[in-house]
Parts: C-alpha cells; structure tokens; sequence
C-alpha cells in the first residue's frame, strides 16, 4: 500500500507534521524529489524539528527512511542532518539512500549564487542552495550519481571534464575563481566515505517491501503551484512536485500509489518570487505571519518572512486536482481564530471576466482576487478532537472550502503537535 503527502499550492502547507502522523502507521517513508532548499518543520516529544532532507518519518524507531532516486542529495547536509538529531537524543533512523540518486556539488550551490547575483532584480528569488545548477547537470547528463561514487577511473574522468567545463562559465560568464581538480576528486572521496553506509538498490528493495504488504509513505517538497510544468513557470522548482512522480522518483510503479493526501493552508503563503493572487501586504500581513504557524511564517531553510494571504479556492482546486487528491488535510486552522471576518479568494478577475480555473502564469499575472468573507469564530480551538466541537462558524469555513474545493477534507490540523489534528468521515 502506497499513500503519498503532497502540497496543494506554494509549499510551506505543513506536509512535515502531515507526514509524521501518518509515519506511524508506515513501514517506509521516501523523499521523492527536490533537496535540501526546502525545509519540513516537525514538533513531537523530542522537540522542534527543521528537516531538509531526511523524511519526516525519521522520529519513529519501527519506519525506514529512503532517500529516492528523485531527490537533489547534498551529502554534506544529510550526514549534517543524521547527527543534529541524534546529538538531540533522538534514535539512529534506518535510512537508505538510492545509488540511483545525484549528488548536489559544491560547485552547484556557487553557481546558484553568481546566477542570482548575475540577473539582479531579475532573478528567481532562489534559496541558493544549489538546485536549478543540479538538475541542469542532471539533465545534460553532465551530474555526479551515487554509484559512481564507487567506480574510481570514472570519477577522474568525470572529475576532469567537469573542471573543463565549469570553469569556462566562471571564468567569462561570472568572473569568479576557478574550481581546482584534485580538490573536486578529493571532495568526491570524502563523500563517498560519507554515504557508503547508506547506499541501496531503492527499486528493489521497494519492489520487495510490496510483495510484503509494507506500508509505503512517499512525502513530497513544496507544492503544484511550483511543479515546472503545472505550476507558476518560471518561478517552479526544478523537479516535479506532484504525487505521480513518486513513482518515478522512489523506482515504484504508478498503479501502486493508491491514497494521495494533498495538504492545503488554512491561509496562504509562499517564499519566493510569482504570481499570488490573495496575498495581502502590510500590517495585515505582519499579523497572519506573526500568528501563523509555530513560531510565525518564516521558511525552514532561509528564515525569509513568507507573503501572506487569504486562503485561494482557484490555485487549491487547481492544485488538488493536479495531484489526483483522495483526502485533503486542511492544516493550521487554529491561526485564524483571532479574525472577526476572514476573506476568501473564490474566483479571480482577467481583463473583467471572472474565472475559477487556474490561468498560465502570463493571465495569473493580470489577475486580481475575487473575494467572498466568512464569519470568524473569534476564539482558540486548539485542544478540539472531534469535529463536531469545533464552533459552528469554524465547521462553516471548513465546509465551504471543502465545496469550493471539490475535494473531501478529511484531516483539520488546530495546532502544531503531532497530536492536535481531527478527522472527519469522507
């Protein structure tokens, strides 16, 4: 049995804690995609938690966590992970990690650097951590794959040509200090010493865990609005956010993903540059950041403020159908409750026509919101297990978004714990 968590809309929908409550029951969590450039925040028994890398299933003793060949690994960063845990008193994980998979090179994360510093206020509003450079060697065949961390002549080889290539661009493109060879090979050994422990035939060991009966938890990075195919392009990630490439990035087959959780914000927010049709800006925005999430709206990985805005019935429809959604987990409900009335984005405006299907991103460009406002419930629902006992206007909210949504919401999360969650009947 294979369920996948993935994000309705910009990221940041609280997949971590969605995740690490459904680990519980599984037997393997994979990371299917994406790197280190976004963070999932966890709060349990041991503490709070920013992961970049590692599944959110790592807290428990009983799952196996699985770096997917999907995944942009940063070595460093994932052995950086494994100990910050551990050295805060939680268990050594079971973690695997794909041979299959590609490694995130030093020289990735400078390049993301003098590319963001070369386009100025052009630029992507990236997390510098080295991903677009990644999956562009990904894809000319030109990146560094575990396996062939093993094979020394094809390490030199490779070493040798990179070095060629690369220093090229530094040299006339960006003007900055070359990369030295015997240095790039001796940090291609170090990694190995790093990952050897880890390293596993994914596809096969996943293809056993089926025959099995194990339950299989594929957790995905960000969500369908930064997909660079279905989302706000060019302003996407580098690799596919939704629950389809689970299969491709974890080595399993598409039929086995039979539950696809899809995670939606009570509000919105996003980190980086695009279009955000709700977002809402000044003193009104400062306040949902500062009562949002744990601790305020802030990324897991840069610390940057996240933009701020109404909950947006278009991107989450959009977004919910894109993943293939059987169950919505509709997450930081209890931040809302300070609001008298809370406006919601049921449609946007283009050129004066209203539309409820979400436009490329030249139209998303020029839209504006469409703004219906709901009753507040002015209290704290934190606590509140059954969904019967949430107030009456609180059930209202939950129930329109649900019918605009066209999904059923069968999760509301009132609170950052693993524990403060409700669920409702299909």
């Amino acid at each position: 049995m294979v369920k996948a968590v993935v994000g309705a809309n910009w990221g940041d929908e609280g997949k971590g804690k969605i995740t690490d409550m459904l680990a519980k029951e599984a037997d393997i969590i994979i990371r299917f995609q994406g790197g280190a450039n976004a963070g999932h925040t966890i709060v349990n028994d041991y503490g709070k938690f920013a992961l970049h890398t590692l599944p959110s299933g790592v807290f428990y003793s009983h799952t196996t966590s699985v770096i997917g060949n999907g995944v942009a690994l940063n070595i460093p960063m994932l052995i950086q992970e494994i100990e910050t845990l551990t050295g805060r008193g939680v268990p050594m994980p079971r973690i695997l990690v794909s041979d299959r998979a590609q490694i995130v090179m030093p020289y990735h994360i400078l390049f993301d650097q003098y590319e963001e510093e070369r386009l100025g206020k052009k630029s992507f509003g990236s997390t510098k951590s080295g991903i677009a450079p990644f999956y562009s060697d990904k894809y000319a065949k030109t990146g560094f794959q575990v396996s062939e961390l093993f094979d020394e002549e094809l390490l030199k080889e490779k070493a040798e040509k990179t070095v060629e290539m690369k220093n090229v661009l530094l040299e006339h493109l960006y003007h900055k200090p070359s990369i030295d060879g015997k240095e790039l090979l001796a940090t291609l050994h170090s990694y190995r010493e790093m990952i050897a422990p880890y390293v596993c035939d994914v596809s096969s060991y996943l293809d056993r865990a089926l025959k099995e009966k194990k339950t299989i938890l594929l957790e995905g990075q960000l969500g369908t609005l930064k997909d660079p195919d279905h989302g706000i392009y060019p302003m996407v990630t580098s690799s596919s956010t939704l629950a389809a490439y689970g299969a491709i990035g974890a080595g399993l087959p598409p039929y086995e993903i039979k539950e696809i959780v899809t995670v939606c914000k009570a509000y919105s927010s996003a980190v980086g540059a695009g279009a955000f049709v709700s977002e809402i800006f000044g003193e009104e925005a400062e306040e949902l950041r500062r009562r949002g999430g744990d601790g305020g709206e802030y990324g897991a990985t840069t610390g940057r403020p996240r933009r701020m805005g109404w909950f947006d019935c278009v991107a989450s429809k959009y977004g919910c159908r894109l993943q293939g959604t059987t169950d919505v987990a509709f997450t930081v409900l209890d931040v809302l409750g300070y609001l008298d009335e809370i406006p919601v984005c049921v449609a946007y405006e283009i050129d004066g026509e209203e539309i409820t299907d979400f436009p490329v991103t030249a139209k998303l460009e020029k839209a504006k919101p469409v703004l219906r406002t709901l009753p507040g419930w002015k209290c704290d629902i934190r606590g509140i297990r059954e969904y019967e006992k949430l107030p009456e206007n609180c059930r209202n909210y939950v129930e329109f978004i649900e019918k605009q949504i066209g999904y059923p919401i069968t999760m509301v999360s009132n609170g950052p714990g693993r524990d403060d969650i409700i669920y409702r009947k299909k």
